[in-house]
């Protein structure tokens, strides 16, 4: 225990050892003097004893009484508590007196009594120490309530930092989406401009601008990782995507896109099947005359199953750890959206295709209320 520790002790009461020992030097000091004489040890030993034991019981207990109750109820106990202290000071220092004579730590008076001087000396003494020890309690509670209150004043301090720095925050965030809003239209506008002009002249041309910029047009709503999508406007960004391919590869791709059963109303989390569209493009042979690669996405009974199947680029041996981590950011978005009621496989066939598969339970709102 730290309280059996000397040093740790020391290091605590130093200051309680350095005031007693000058008071008790004082005191005796002061009386030896003024008596003309010295008492013996034994004499001062009880006084002190009696006394310390008494400034710090009356101490802890009215700490105790200060922290509860009303103050009518707090001031019948510390009248309690003064009355009970000075009851216990008279009566222990006459039982040691009686003790301290036994063992001839003090020389015997055979004419000491219980007497009406000594109870009134002793209960000098008590009101004494009672006094110290209040005014003691009284100005360390002073003190911790002080610091309380520069604790609460720093507290307050840092939280109106705090509320500003947020404040200014949400200004520069309200600044930086205003100008957010302003560059993406003035992009738009461009490229509807550059649409018209190219539509006559370059066909190709026209409507590969228009497949981008409906893609950068989706990618800008930026939904919420927490928030799932219309699965059309998914498919619909997959449609893009395979005509944006086709008409920068001259149509030479052999890639089928497949949806069946009806997709209104229907949610999914974002972004999956574009992850899955794109990673056929950037490690699949989707120029294979006879493998032809398919996406299939097909909705019945609740149940949604999503499948890619594509003839594995040989070339690209190097990006297979590439291809990996979008299949293993797509294993967490589904875990996070349908936890364990998912299932979703990926692996290669003898034919040496890359198959994913994803069948999960859709309930669909709007089917519901038609039936």
């Amino acid at each position: 225990m730290n309280f059996l520790n000397p040093k740790i002790f020391y290091e605590k009461y130093k200051f309680h050892l350095l005031v007693w020992s000058l008071y008790i030097v004082y005191e005796v000091f002061i009386l030896g003097l003024a008596t003309n004489r010295f008492r013996e040890p034994g004499a001062y030993l009880l006084v002190y004893i009696v006394s310390i034991a008494t400034f710090y019981t009356h101490g802890f207990l009215l700490k105790k009484i200060l922290k509860t109750g009303s103050n009518a109820i707090k001031t019948l106990k510390i009248t309690l508590l003064i009355f009970v202290i000075i009851f216990a000071y008279v009566v222990s220092t006459f039982l040691l007196i009686i003790l301290f004579e036994k063992t001839r730590l003090i020389a015997t008076n055979p004419a000491r009594t219980f007497d009406r001087e000594f109870v009134l000396a002793c209960i000098y003494r008590s009101i004494l120490y009672v006094g110290y020890s209040t005014g003691y309690v009284y100005i360390t509670k002073s003190f911790q309530d002080q610091k309380k209150v520069e604790a609460l004043e720093r507290q307050n301090l840092v939280t109106q930092i705090e509320k500003q720095a947020l404040e200014n925050d949400l200004v520069q965030s309200q600044n930086n989406y205003l100008r957010s809003q302003i560059n993406p239209h003035f992009l738009f506008n461009t490229l509807n401009f550059i649409y018209n002009d190219a539509r006559k002249k370059a066909p190709m041309a026209a409507d590969a601008i228009m497949n981008l910029a409906e893609m950068m047009r989706y990618a800008l709503k930026r939904p919420e990782a927490s928030e799932m999508v219309p699965l059309s406007e998914e498919i619909e960004q997959i449609e893009h995507l395979i005509n944006l391919h086709k008409l920068r590869t001259a149509n030479t791709i052999n890639l089928e896109l497949e949806v069946t059963g009806d997709m209104f109303g229907l949610r999914f989390p974002p972004l999956i099947l574009l992850t899955l569209a794109e990673n056929i493009f950037k490690h699949g042979n989707v120029s294979h005359s006879t493998q032809q690669a398919l996406i299939k996405i097909a909705y019945q009974n609740d149940n949604l199953h999503i499948s890619t199947i594509n003839m594995i680029n040989d070339n690209r041996g190097k990006q297979t750890e590439s291809h990996h981590v979008g299949i293993v950011n797509i294993s967490k978005r589904l875990s996070n959206f349908y936890g364990n009621d998912y299932v979703f496989r990926y692996y290669k066939d003898p034919l040496n295709r890359y198959i994913t598969e994803i069948n999960v339970t859709v309930v669909n709102p709007l089917a519901k209320l038609n039936r």
